[in-house]
């Protein structure tokens, strides 16, 4: 009868390899879902936003009006405005308060690049609160769409309220 003291034989030894078919089959599904979403992603559809049906917010008592006309020059209320003279103006108007709101308008056939350029220069010159003006929806389904360009108190900030009646 033969008895065997020492198990060392017995033993399998470990493999310090690692199985990467497991981890290649996953990147390879998350490549295909990925492929398949990032098409669904794109937006390739023409935008036209001219009007609003947003609620009207309180009118400030001394609005800073900043327009962009079709020639794409600046006026600041009615005073015409160089770009590089954005700032100083701007400063002027506001009695140097950077927290008053500035209300861009635009005509609807500027390029949107150049409301964007714009608002660029009002954050760079210090005015980050800036809103966006437009017609009210009801004024925009109007007959009177091609005629000219409505006075400043008839535009309304978007989100902005309607102006009390004076007594």
């Amino acid at each position: 009868m033969a008895i065997r003291l020492s198990l060392e034989e017995d033993r399998v030894e470990e493999t310090h390899e690692i199985n990467v078919t497991p981890f290649i089959d996953v990147i390879l599904v998350l490549l295909i879902i990925f492929m398949v979403a990032a098409p669904l992603s794109t937006v390739d559809v023409n935008v036209d936003l001219p009007a609003s049906t947003a609620q009207p917010a309180p009118r400030p008592d001394k609005p800073l009006f900043l327009t962009l006309k079709t020639d794409l020059s600046l006026v600041l209320g009615d005073v015409p405005v160089k770009r590089e003279d954005l700032g100083g103006t701007l400063d002027a108007a506001a009695q140097g308060d950077k927290d008053q709101r500035v209300f861009v308008r635009a005509d609807r056939t500027v390029p949107y690049g150049e409301v964007m350029e714009v608002m660029n220069l009002l954050r760079t010159s210090g005015y980050l609160k800036i809103g966006l003006v437009g017609m009210e929806a009801a004024a925009a389904e109007g007959p009177s769409q091609a005629g000219p360009a409505p006075s400043t108190s008839e535009l309304k900030p978007l989100g902005a309220a309607p102006p009390e009646p004076k007594p």
